[in-house]
């Protein structure tokens, strides 16, 4: 939950179709045919889902039927406004499984992706225009849905590159230097079964059905070569991207983002989001770092906290979001004073006490159920982008003393290095491959 900043360019909307490779491999129509069990959802969030379902409807047409191109610079997912939704999903590559397999599914994977985010089905034939008798290409809850500002974005985790198997994919000396499993934090209690992972697809979306659906059928297609490791809904956006977009609340009801980088602060992205191409690997140019925690918060002992507390430890005032040295949501904190506690999670986050160093965040709330203590299963489920990870550890690491850390678990990570956007007619990461 750290204190964000502001930047990046807005990949550009499109509602025509993209140019895309000709279809799925014959290992992907494979998984299509007989991979449907495999799409690992997570029950725990009806509640949220329900909710989020009324309130992604009810939006004006226009907003529903919102697209965004797959092919660009960038991926889009990333500078792209903030949806109300996200599945997110980590994936390991399959034993036995080589170079031509990964290439084939990050095809397989681009082509269907393409094509969901224009509200169309994973192939031409779709849910219902194949034989009867086979299973159907797409698995059809998406039928009739429009985009709903799909965005799907995918990253490559340090495991990919090289593994007990050895260097099965023939990329081990292409891997990032700064991408390795993140260090130990004071306080982490992570549990390995929802962490880390070879693969990750970061669906968003302002309907949570298109976007469980493009994770359904993007893990259908992996089959066989790929398979789900772990996945998280999310709901209610804990940033923004835009200057439009208001600053939204997480679970704690503290507006959370208020100094992330926004689409439009192109200099900001260029400094503390994208990769250079001056920068190393040169595959990874135009792309990004992606870091995913998981942050489980203690709701009911929060909710004991007297209100004075709960601002001191945030360094911010509940209503407005105003620094509580003065001012309004956007008045730069002042930090020589008395005012703001120097543990604060605010004075320890803020750029202005780290160097400078900011990222770019597209956090959600979580609500998983209830525990078994009957406590809710809840929280942040914290995204990063930043152009070296050096930049989420050095912000980690301060955040040690975070007053904050009384109410906070991190039982989740993960990191991934996120190449730059396909060309049409390529797929994502092909640089990687060439």
């Amino acid at each position: 939950m750290n204190e964000p900043e502001a930047g990046a360019a807005p990949e550009e909307a499109s509602t025509g179709a993209a140019s895309a490779p000709s279809g799925l491999s014959r290992r992907g129509l494979l998984g299509l045919a007989i991979g449907g069990g495999v799409a690992g959802l997570a029950v725990g969030a009806g509640a949220g889902l329900t909710g989020g379902v009324a309130i992604g409807r009810a939006r004006a047409a226009e907003d529903a039927h919102s697209a965004y191109e797959f092919f660009g610079a960038h991926q889009a997912g990333i500078t792209t406004p903030v949806q109300d939704h996200l599945h997110f999903a980590s994936f390991d590559m399959m034993p036995r499984t080589d170079r031509e397999d990964l290439i084939s599914l990050l095809q397989d994977w681009s082509y269907a992706a393409s094509r969901m985010v224009q509200g169309l089905e994973v192939s031409a034939t779709g849910a219902v225009g194949g034989p009867a008798e086979a299973p159907p290409d797409d698995t059809g809850e998406a039928l009739g849905l429009p985009a709903a500002g799909l965005t799907l974005t995918f990253g490559f985790g340090p495991g990919l590159f090289e593994n007990e198997d050895g260097d099965r994919y023939g990329i081990a000396a292409q891997r990032p230097a700064g991408l390795e499993r993140l260090p130990a934090f004071l306080g982490d209690d992570l549990d390995p079964q929802t962490s880390h992972g070879d693969l990750c697809i970061q669906a968003c979306a302002d309907d949570p059905q298109v976007a469980v659906h493009a994770i359904r059928n993007l893990s259908r297609i992996a089959f066989g070569r790929a398979r789900l490791r772990w996945s998280q809904l999310g709901f209610g956006k804990t940033s923004r991207t835009t200057a439009a977009q208001a600053t939204p609340r997480n679970l704690f009801g503290f507006k959370d983002g208020t100094a992330n980088i926004l689409a439009d602060d192109t200099e900001a992205l260029a400094d503390h989001v994208w990769v250079s191409s001056n920068d190393e690997p040169a595959w990874l140019a135009g792309g990004s770092y992606l870091v995913a925690r998981k942050i489980a918060m203690l709701i009911e002992t929060w909710d004991r906290v007297r209100l004075s507390e709960q601002d001191n430890i945030i360094g911010r005032d509940k209503g407005e979001g105003a620094p509580l040295s003065g001012g309004d949501e956007f008045t730069a904190p002042v930090f020589d004073s008395t005012a703001i506690d120097a543990n604060s999670h605010v004075s320890l986050a803020h750029p202005d006490q780290n160097d400078g160093i900011r990222i770019l965040r597209r956090g959600y709330n979580y609500v998983d159920g209830n525990n078994a203590l009957g406590r809710l299963d809840a929280g942040l489920f914290f995204l990063s982008y930043q152009r070296d990870p050096a930049q989420f550890i050095s912000l980690q690491r301060r955040l040690s003393t975070d007053l904050m850390n009384e109410y906070i678990r991190h039982v989740g990570s993960g990191i991934w290095a996120v190449p730059a956007g396909a060309e049409p007619g390529s797929f994502v990461g092909e640089a990687l491959f060439a």
